[in-house]
């Protein structure tokens, strides 16, 4: 008997070990300073890619992911108009830039946009 539910118990573990996501990244937001990234297995990881000049290395983020932020320079003009009155009220720095993120690792590259696209 005992040996059942230590075998059943053994199961049991196997089987939450193989529910658990990879450190893969799953998505990606900046802020005016700070790339955030979130990996499969809930791990968020974060870098000032601003003073780093847009690409750098997320070292202790899983095994370790490199990192390329390449801002949209001239968004759509409803993004500009938006951005243009939130720095003249004087809030600069709220509207986080577009921009398209690349994390790659391991032989494999991510590309996520930022803000998100609306779903």
């Amino acid at each position: 008997m005992r040996l059942a539910v230590l075998a059943l118990g053994l199961f049991g573990l196997a089987g939450c070990a193989g529910l658990t996501q990879p450190p893969v990244p799953q998505a990606a937001r900046l802020s005016t300073e700070v790339l955030t990234l979130t990996l499969g297995d809930g791990t968020v990881c974060r870098a000032d890619w601003a003073a780093a000049g847009g690409a750098g290395r997320l070292e202790p983020c899983g095994p370790g992911y490199d990192y390329r932020v390449t801002v949209v320079e001239k968004p759509n003009l409803l993004r500009q108009f938006w951005s243009g009155l939130t720095q003249a009220l004087g809030a600069e720095g709220v509207v986080p830039p577009m921009a398209r993120v690349e994390i790659s690792g391991g032989g494999r590259t991510w590309e996520f946009v930022s803000p998100p696209p609306v779903k």
